[in-house]
């Protein structure tokens, strides 16, 4: 049976996340694990907490129920590798390249796997909880939940990217049609994009989902923004795009209160 869970730990929203730049191979806990690893692809049951493999080439590599606890191996290819049973717990595979890797009963408990490749990969019998999977491409549907989704849309939006952030929507939308939060924020992200009448659909269908829910927080707030669509602008001395907080002063935060903390 395969066991998929998820816990992503959401610490504040507004977190700008950069990208890691390492460019020197760490002392592993055992020199000679990490020189049996880069010489051979070989290292089942080795023990490499804590190793710094940025980048490194371990395509096809055998880690079968390998000790990589705190292991930085962000980027690198692990492209087929075999990581059955390993232990990444605390983990960094920031952009590593999972596809087909073999994860089946892997630790991964606070894994950073951001925008990793997980497509094809082994996950039967892993278990999720804590890793962070923000960006990550080829997660299986029942991996990912909507409200997970949600939040990286959110962070998305946050950061300005909102085009990423309403695919994130989408796709939280797809997985649950009466998602009035998400209806909400898509709406708020159409509006970034001066797609007025697309925004406007969005608002109107999370009013209405807001206020089935009997949610007066949501249904305002739609209200709001709705408001905001229809009504004409003053001209302004400057031209550019619509600010959230022109209209709303605290929508963003707002935004946080649907959050699933």
């Amino acid at each position: 049976m395969v066991k998929l869970i998820i816990k992503d730990p959401i610490i504040g929203i507004a977190i700008f996340i950069s990208s890691l730049g390492f460019t020197s191979i760490a002392q592993a806990e055992n020199p000679a694990h990490l020189s049996q690893l880069l010489s051979t692809k070989k290292c089942q049951n080795c023990d490499l907490s804590g190793a710094g493999l940025v980048r490194a080439d371990l395509s096809g590599a055998n880690l079968a129920g390998a000790n990589l606890a705190g292991a930085n191996l962000s980027r690198a290819n692990l492209t087929g590798a075999d990581l059955r049973g390993a232990n990444l717990a605390g983990a960094g595979l920031f952009g590593a390249n999972l596809n087909a890797a073999r994860l089946a009963g892997a630790n991964v408990l606070g894994t950073d796997l951001r925008n990793t490749y997980l497509f094809n990969a082994d996950l039967i019998g892993v278990n999720l909880n804590g890793a962070n999977l923000q960006g990550a491409a080829g997660i299986p549907s029942q991996v990912v939940k909507p409200e997970q989704l949600y939040a990286w849309g959110v962070a998305a939006a946050e950061k300005g990217n909102q085009q990423q952030a309403i695919n994130y929507f989408n796709k939280a939308i797809a997985l649950k049609p009466k998602y009035a939060a998400a209806y909400l924020a898509r709406g708020i992200s159409r509006y970034q994009l001066l797609d007025s009448s697309g925004a406007l659909q969005d608002a109107q269908v999370a009013e209405k989902l807001f206020n089935s829910e009997k949610n007066q927080q949501g249904t305002l707030t739609a209200k709001v923004l709705v408001q905001k669509i229809t009504t004409p602008e003053e001209p302004k001395l400057s031209k550019g795009k619509p600010s959230l907080m022109d209209f709303v002063g605290s929508l963003g935060s707002v935004l946080l209160q649907f959050l699933p903390f």
